[in-house]
């Protein structure tokens, strides 16, 4: 009862954001012009809300919810509260994928650097699934992933160093850094698919997060197909991820501070957490970015600077909470 309230009134806030956050933006719409929108579709008002803002809306709304998925999978799976999706490097290699379509002149065909990211993530889901069928370590996926993620980032410094020309090369740094500005619907569907897929690996691979509380060595005697769990929560966090990165770019610190934000409501159990990890996450997504929407400023703030901003302290605040709790 007390999951289904979290997961109730998170989904509640998360429905007053997005209404807040398509209400609200650069141009300023009189009463008048709200009612136009709702009464008229093809009107400019109309155009501002449903095919501008909405989808941006949306978009955010996902990339969060993918983010916030992830990191909780993640979480779980590895038994580390400082998990995220950046630590088994999903995020540079989709990054990498990304930078190496724009660099190559494709970023003028649509959904080109979308599918290369996908590509990135889905070659590094790859490692991931071959490398953890042979070892079943917790800390050795880590390490695996921690080096991926060194070689990717090394990678894509190389794309800046060798990128034609100083426009790919902000091309590619914009594009790094984050942003749901000017997304479609179509954009939407495709995220709505991708995250489906990612939760519903999720959801069957829950029971081996909540068997991996009791330790390695007891999980493989409870007779669940632990190897085939993990390597769907592995799947999950990458298919979500890499949907995530080529929605909006490299997005940080919301899949490591989303699962902590609800960890406490469902008592640190791993297989209840992704569901609000991934409302809370869309939250904290679509606050960030209507924030960087209404900042005065001559060039919008960056998703992804405006998510570390924010997200930095919170998860500060967090940790001391954390440990004061350990103290006593």
């Amino acid at each position: 009862m007390r999951r289904l309230s979290l997961n109730f009134l998170l989904a509640i806030a998360l429905l007053a954001a997005a209404a807040v956050a398509v209400a609200l933006g650069e141009v300023q719409l009189s009463p008048e012009q709200y009612a136009e929108a709702f009464g008229s579709p093809g009107s400019p008002a109309a155009q501002i809300l449903w095919e501008v803002r909405a989808p941006r809306v949306l978009t955010a709304a996902l990339v969060g919810a993918c983010l916030g998925l992830s990191g909780a999978l993640l979480q779980g799976l590895l038994r580390n509260p400082l998990a995220d999706p950046g630590v088994l490097g999903v995020s540079a290699c989709a990054g990498l994928g990304a930078a190496l379509a724009i660099v190559a002149g494709l970023a003028v065909t649509p959904g080109a650097v979308e599918m290369a990211a996908l590509t990135g993530a889905g070659f590094s889901a790859a490692l991931l699934v071959g490398f953890a069928t042979r070892f079943a370590e917790p800390e050795a996926l880590i390490l695996f992933g921690v080096s991926l993620s060194a070689f990717a980032g090394a990678l894509t410094a190389l794309v800046f160093n060798f990128s034609p020309s100083p426009i790919a090369t902000a091309e590619v740094l914009a594009w790094l850094l984050g942003s749901v500005e000017n997304r479609s619907w179509s954009d939407v569907a495709w995220g709505a698919g991708a995250l489906a897929v990612g939760a519903g690996l999720g959801a069957w691979a829950r029971r081996g997060l909540l068997a991996l509380t009791l330790g390695e060595e007891t999980a493989s005697t409870t007779g669940l197909p632990m190897r085939r769990l993990k390597i769907a929560a592995i799947l999950a966090a990458a298919i979500a991820t890499g949907a995530a990165v080529a929605l909006a770019g490299v997005v940080g610190f919301v899949g490591l501070a989303a699962p902590h934000l609800v960890r406490a409501a469902v008592r640190e159990d791993p297989a209840r957490l992704l569901l609000p990890s991934a409302l809370a996450g869309a939250l904290m997504l679509m606050a960030a970015d209507l924030l960087a929407r209404m900042l005065p400023s001559d060039a919008e703030v960056k998703l992804g600077v405006m998510t570390a901003l924010v997200g930095a302290p919170l998860f500060g605040l967090i940790a001391w909470r954390a440990a004061r709790s350990w103290r006593t």
